[in-house]
């Protein structure tokens, strides 16, 4: 064991994850929506502000850090090698990168060229994902490992087939995807959190190098161009890391932060990320798009702000019924993210499309709304169905 951990599953942590799925399924939806108001839409690349919506992602990339610490030590209490645990960082983290480049290449799909239509080669990909990844519950163990299997297989020959933009595009890392770079994020935190064995002073440590990383790679660009997309990378590890850091703080049994002294710790924690996001600004503006370093901050300190009041409710109060709507998304959150783009291409499959009334104004706002509250009992169906996907 690395560090002694509050033992079960943290209700708080479920809830946070779970409402940010139910806020990213509303954000994406309403990102089609025209007539809606800049403070629902993602801030643009040279705009020096920030949205709620501009949170959603580092909301996601705080809940990874907060969780990794369970994983690890989760496995290590089951028995797991050194290099067991490294296979299984290995397989999750590269399941993130497949997932990431397979949904960006889907929007850019020749159908002549690949020979088939881009809702039929992503709904297969989809099918295919969900038989490698699906929990499998069988007490003949030997037909979950086919059906994954056979996923794999389907997944191998959809990359092979794939073509894209004027039909000569393989299947590539364009860029990584919301999940692909989630991916690359929960590699460099496992390979910190294991370093500096769960130290909460050395994580602390290493996101101030992550943010001068990012400002070393992001000032010699023209000198180390092939570490530029990696200067993006070690910004959002920066926010795993300051939800580690958090997670930690609550629950590590040896730290004994309890009372005024958690409350002091983690507020201290909030005040220095925020000064220092403060004295970033000028060099850096806030920016999503960028991954400037004050985002970054200002996003994690958004975070720890969320969730200490989600502690302080659930946790200490007990004011916890609430929580069960969001159950099934945050135990289930990768077939919650992948469900409504599941439903968007089996409509273009099927050839129906929404009125153009749910397209704009205050009716998109609420149907959009409508649409994010029916994906999680959607879910839920699912998991009573048996499917329910973990990496």
């Amino acid at each position: 064991m690395i560090n002694r951990l509050t033992s079960g599953r943290i209700l708080s942590i479920d809830a946070f994850r779970g409402i940010t799925i139910l806020v990213m399924i509303f954000v994406n939806s309403v990102s089609g929506v025209s007539g809606i108001p800049s403070w629902m839409q993602h801030a643009l690349a040279q705009e020096d502000r920030m949205t709620f919506v501009d949170v959603v992602f580092p909301s996601f990339l705080f809940i990874v850090g907060m969780s990794i610490p369970f994983a690890i030590n989760s496995r290590l209490a089951k028995g797991d090698s050194f290099w067991k645990l490294q296979q299984h960082i290995a397989w999750r983290t590269l399941g993130l990168w497949v997932l990431g480049i397979f949904m960006v290449n889907a929007e850019e799909l020749n159908a002549a060229a690949t020979g088939m239509s881009t809702p039929l080669w992503a709904l297969l990909f989809y099918a295919c994902a969900i038989l490698v990844w699906n929990v499998y519950t069988f007490q003949q163990r030997w037909i979950g490992w086919i059906l994954k299997g056979t996923g794999l297989l389907g997944l191998l020959v959809l990359g092979i087939i794939y073509r894209g933009g004027d039909g000569t595009v393989r299947l590539s890392p364009q860029w990584w995807g919301i999940l692909g770079l989630i991916g690359w994020a929960y590699l460099y935190a496992c390979i910190i959190y294991q370093l500096f064995k769960g130290n909460a002073g050395g994580i602390m440590l290493m996101i101030a190098v992550c943010i001068g990383g990012y400002i070393f790679l992001q000032h010699h660009h023209n000198d180390l161009s092939i570490f530029t997309s990696q200067s993006r990378n070690m910004a959002h590890t920066s926010i795993v890391l300051c939800g580690m850091v958090v997670s930690l703080f609550y629950f590590d049994e040896d730290l004994g932060l309890k009372g005024s002294k958690l409350v002091a710790r983690v507020s201290g924690f909030l005040i220095i990320i925020v000064v220092a996001a403060l004295l970033l600004r000028p060099g850096y503006q806030i920016s999503k798009i960028r991954a400037t370093p004050s985002w970054c901050l200002y996003s994690a300190a958004i975070c720890i702000a969320v969730f200490s009041l989600l502690y302080f409710l659930i946790d200490v109060k007990h004011i916890s019924k609430w929580t069960t709507f969001f159950r099934p998304a945050g135990s289930n959150p990768l077939l919650t993210y992948i469900l409504p783009d599941i439903v968007f291409y089996v409509m273009l499959l099927a050839g129906v499309g929404l009125p153009a009334v749910l397209g704009q104004g205050i009716p998109g706002v609420l149907w959009c709304a409508f649409f994010a509250v029916a994906m999680l009992f959607v879910v839920r169906g699912l998991n009573k169905l048996g499917i329910r996907l973990q990496l």
